[in-house]
């Protein structure tokens, strides 16, 4: 099986509508939003801020979208991005899809000179297996704002640094050896 990413197009809004209503854990209203920002994006291109990619399998004569991603430059910040949105159809869920998408998020950030990502999302029980994929890839969770979306669900933030490989290794030439980090940080995989 052949698996692309590239940027969503306007025939990819049906798969990637399916995939949200799907997913188990989103509201009609957050579906909505989803699509709007994805609206935006086709109808604005990258002067929306909304950067949105879909992860597609070729197989056979057909395709089929696996999952997207939308994330884009924080305003008012030099280097932050914000990922708005990762979804993952149901069914390749555990299969790779999720980690493949957001790790090209984060190369196509630092491509852009990006050098940190802060995803926001649910403390809900139904985000369990969200909030423990953003632990195993890396991310900290830097605020907990309780209540946030209505009485017992909070908002998690969660925050990881970028680096650009070709830049660390020119540091790393001059640099004095690292010191030990003083606490330990989520294991990516």
């Amino acid at each position: 099986m052949n698996r692309t990413i590239r940027p969503l197009v306007a025939a990819d809004r049906s798969g990637v509508f399916r995939i949200l209503e799907n997913a188990g854990n989103f509201t009609p209203e957050e579906v909505a939003t989803a699509l709007e920002l994805i609206d935006e994006w086709l109808e604005l291109g990258e002067h929306s801020g909304y950067l949105t990619y879909v992860l597609e399998a070729k197989e056979g004569d057909g395709t089929a979208v696996l999952g997207y991603v939308t994330f884009g430059p924080t305003p008012l910040t030099e280097s932050t991005f914000d990922l708005y949105w990762i979804a993952v159809d149901k069914l390749k869920h555990r299969g790779g899809v999720g980690k493949r998408l957001l790790k090209f998020t984060e190369e196509e950030i630092v491509r852009r000179g990006g050098k940190m990502l802060l995803i926001e999302t649910s403390s809900q029980e139904t985000y369990g297996g969200t909030i423990q994929f953003y632990e195993r890839t890396g991310y900290e969770l830097v605020g907990k704002i309780p209540e946030y979306y209505k009485v017992g669900d909070d908002k998690l933030i969660f925050a990881k640094r970028l680096a650009n490989p070709a830049a660390e290794s020119v540091a790393d030439i001059d640099a004095e050896p690292a010191k030990a980090p003083s606490s330990t940080t989520p294991a990516g995989f």
